[in-house]
C-alpha cells in the first residue's frame, strides 16, 4: 500500500502518520528547540511523556512556534510512579505542557512504580487503566482518546476483559528485528492503532548498515533511515515515532517513501536472521511484561 498521511482513532480522531516528533529523554533545557523547529516545518504530531521530564519545555515549544494549538496531535504519557494517582499526574502534565487538553494520553508501560524506581508490587496496572477510563468518560474535551504502550496480547488479554474503553494506541518497539507480529495483528483485529517507537532500532543502530535497508535507499535515492522510517507509514493501522533532537534529522526524518510489498517483505524478513531489541522490559522489574521473545 502506498504510504498514509493520517491513521483513524476509534475514537473517530485523525492521528498523523510521519512528521512526528519525538525526544525519548534528551536534555530538558533543549527540548524546546526542536519542538519549536519541527512545528514550523510540517510536523503535526508531537509526543513527549512525564518521564522524559520535558513536558515543560515541550509546552515552550509549541507556544514559540505559533502553530495553533488544534492543528497540533499532542501525546503524552502517565510515568509509572504516578500510577496510583492518574488524576493529580493528568493535571500535572496539562500545566507543564500549558495546553487544555490532550489528543492522546498513555499509559507508558504496564509496570507501576515507586518514586525510588523500585517496581510497586502493592497496586495493579489494571486499576490505573480504570482511572484513565474514568477520567476520558468524564472529561472528554480535556482528554480527548486514551491508550497503551508497552503492552503484550498476554496483557491486552486482560485488559480487554475488563476494559470500558478499548485503548485507542499501543506504542511499542517496532523495527525489522522487532516487528511484533503477534501484537500487531492483535492491536490491528481490535481496531487500535499501533505507534512504532525506535523505528531504526536505536541510535548508531546495525540496520542502518543492513544490506536489504541500504539496497532500497539507494534505489530511492534516501538516507536508510527513511527507509526504516516510510516502512511503518506502508502498513494499515500504524504510526511512526522517529527520535529527533537535531534540525538536520528533523528535516531527514520527514521524507517519506511508498515501499512495495516486495521491499516490505524483505524487510520484514531481517528479523529472521538478526533479531534485537532496544528497549526489553526487564528494566522494569516486571519480567518480560508478557512478551514472547521476553520469556
Amino acid at each position: 500500500m502506498p504510504a498514509t498521511t493520517s491513521v483513524t482513532l476509534n475514537t473517530g480522531a485523525i492521528m498523523p502518520t510521519g512528521r512526528s516528533w519525538h525526544s525519548g529523554s534528551p536534555s530538558p533545557a533543549k527540548s524546546n528547540m526542536p519542538v519549536e523547529f519541527a512545528l514550523k516545518n510540517g510536523y503535526t504530531h508531537i509526543d513527549t511523556a512525564a518521564g522524559y521530564q520535558n513536558e515543560t519545555e515541550v509546552g515552550q515549544g509549541i507556544k514559540a512556534s505559533g502553530v495553533p494549538r488544534e492543528q497540533i496531535f499532542l501525546t503524552t504519557k502517565l510515568d509509572n510512579p504516578d500510577q496510583r494517582h492518574p488524576e493529580k499526574a493528568l493535571e500535572a502534565s496539562l500545566k507543564k505542557l500549558d495546553t487544555p487538553y490532550l489528543d492522546l494520553w498513555l499509559m507508558h508501560w504496564p509496570a507501576p512504580m515507586t518514586r525510588d524506581g523500585k517496581p510497586d508490587m502493592g497496586h495493579d496496572w489494571l486499576n490505573t487503566w480504570k482511572t484513565m477510563e474514568d477520567l476520558h468518560l468524564a472529561h472528554p474535551e480535556k482528554l480527548k482518546a486514551i491508550g497503551v504502550s508497552n503492552f503484550s496480547v498476554e496483557y491486552f488479554e486482560r485488559l480487554l476483559k475488563v476494559a470500558r474503553v478499548v485503548p485507542a494506541v499501543n506504542q511499542i518497539e517496532l523495527h525489522p528485528s522487532c516487528p511484533q507480529d503477534d501484537v500487531v495483528e492483535y492491536c490491528q483485529n481490535k481496531g487500535i492503532v499501533l505507534t512504532a517507537y525506535s523505528p531504526l532500532g536505536s541510535d548508531n543502530s546495525p540496520l542502518l548498515k543492513n544490506e536489504t535497508v541500504t539496497k532500497i535507499a539507494a534505489k530511492y535515492g534516501v538516507q536508510p533511515a527513511n527507509v526504516l522510517i516510510s516502512l511503518h507509514a506502508n502498513k494499515p493501522m500504524h504510526t511512526v515515532l522517529p527520535k529527533s533532537v537535531t534540525n538536520e534529522r528533523i528535516l531527514n526524518n520527514a521524507k517519506i517513501i511508498d515501499l512495495t510489498p516486495g521491499e516490505i517483505g524483505e524487510l520484514h524478513d531481517i528479523d529472521k536472521t538478526h533479531h534485537f531489541r532496544a528497549c526489553h522490559p526487564s528494566w522494569t522489574g516486571f519480567g518480560g511484561l508478557g512478551f514472547p521473545d521476553c520469556k
